[in-house]
């Protein structure tokens, strides 16, 4: 399904092609559309677009619709639009699962040519061995959930400094186990109180976020994060200069749009029609990050987020 959007975007790839081409007459540049993004215009940078085998989909976006038509239905329409990847939610046997093990889970989606190669699940320090056998059964190449492990950043900004560096122990340790099992690192997922949970550093006097103390005091061959691009922005964190400065920490991404609230909270919608600057964002996550997980929270019980979102990513040259 092609939006107004994604039909900008291929209009202005077409006219910068014939632009280049010679098939414009002399003084005619400007017949070449204005891309809402501005720099962000497809044929800036390099011409490149998100490889469709690095694209994933967060499986909780469709909550609403795997409740009413169920998860067959779902990932069927996913397999369709191109999505080789997946991200579920919760834990094996959940409707996230279809009601599967992990080992069925694998089968299933094997059968349709597709994987799951992350998941946010359980990261309880208590129960992380049964979270790894699902891991490995369901064939996933790291370990994470929607957060972290204990005791984590509080969404109301209650974590003290030392909370946060319990947190960076406890992501070394389960990240060593998981490289140990097979299952590759571990992964945190911020949402907007990582970045607004603020701290002076007790060493330089930097005041520095929640997340980035996460980065500096945890081990790169156990912990890698999954940064969430919509609420870091949304929290008025600099997404480009996040992935300049960490980017070999940052493995994964969750691509999210929308309309950038602040304190408001953001409101989701489909990927190339909110408030995000991609072609920089991209450009700085090029080469460095290894999955591009898209995510819209409530989305709509139709396949218009995944497709659109699909579309946007392999189409927008950055």
């Amino acid at each position: 399904m092609t939006t107004h959007k994604t039909r900008r975007v291929l209009a202005t790839t077409t006219a910068a092609a014939m632009l280049t081409a010679g098939l414009f007459g002399a003084g005619t540049a400007s017949a070449v559309p204005e891309h809402p993004h501005g720099d962000d215009a497809p044929g800036q940078g390099q011409g490149r677009t998100v490889p469709a085998e690095k694209i994933s989909i967060q499986l909780f976006s469709y909550l609403g619709w795997t409740l009413s038509d169920g998860f067959d239905t779902v990932v069927d329409e996913l397999e369709e639009i191109g999505y080789r990847n997946v991200e579920p939610f919760s834990s094996p046997g959940s409707v996230f699962y279809g009601g599967n093990s992990a080992a069925e889970l694998r089968v299933e989606l094997r059968e349709r040519g597709m994987s799951a190669p992350t998941t946010h699940g359980n990261v309880s320090e208590a129960s992380f061995d049964a979270a790894l056998e699902n891991a490995k059964d369901l064939g996933q190449r790291y370990v994470g959930s929607g957060g972290w492990p204990g005791p984590g950043i509080a969404r109301d900004g209650s974590s003290t400094y030392e909370d946060v560096l319990e947190t960076a122990a406890a992501m070394d340790r389960l990240g060593e186990r998981s490289v140990k099992n097979g299952t590759g690192k571990i992964f945190g997922h911020n949402h907007q109180w990582e970045f607004t949970t603020t701290f002076e550093d007790p060493e330089t006097g930097e005041t520095k976020s929640a997340w980035e103390i996460l980065v500096e005091n945890t081990d790169p061959r156990y912990v890698t994060f999954q940064l969430d691009t919509f609420w870091a922005a949304d929290a008025g964190a600099d997404v480009v200069a996040l992935l300049e400065e960490h980017g070999d920490r940052v493995e994964l991404l969750h691509i999210k749009d929308g309309d950038l609230n602040g304190d408001e909270r953001g409101i989701p919608g489909d990927v190339g029609e909110g408030d995000m600057e991609w072609g920089p964002i991209l450009r700085a996550a090029h080469g460095k990050v290894k999955l591009y997980v898209v995510e819209r929270d409530g989305a709509p019980s139709t396949p218009e987020f995944a497709e659109d979102s699909f579309e946007f990513l392999t189409s927008f040259r950055y």
